[in-house]
């Protein structure tokens, strides 16, 4: 059931004036700090980086996650659950 629901159900995005992400369909959030917020989603990893980032409403339950700050950049990988590790080494070096 743990995989069913990380890869299926819906995942959203919504970004107003890129100060202010709501999103859904994030299954954990892996790590956070003022300028990165890695998220685990129903669509695979997701990183946000930028200065003054903050996380806002979070809700696993329901899989919601709001995300304050001036975003810089949003992007997505594929990468296995297991390589996240290896994922975070990278982007947080």
């Amino acid at each position: 059931m743990a995989e069913e629901k990380k890869r299926g159900g819906r995942h959203t995005l919504t970004m107003e004036e890129r100060e202010k992400i709501r999103m859904s369909g994030v299954i954990d959030v892996l790590s956070f700090d003022e300028e990165g917020v890695m998220l685990e989603t129903t669509c695979g990893l997701l990183m946000l980086k930028g200065t003054g980032l903050h996380v806002g409403k979070l809700d696993l339950d329901a899989g919601e996650v709001t995300v304050d700050g001036m975003v810089d950049s949003i992007n997505y990988s594929d990468g296995a659950f297991g390589e996240k590790h290896s994922i975070l080494k990278k982007l947080f070096r």
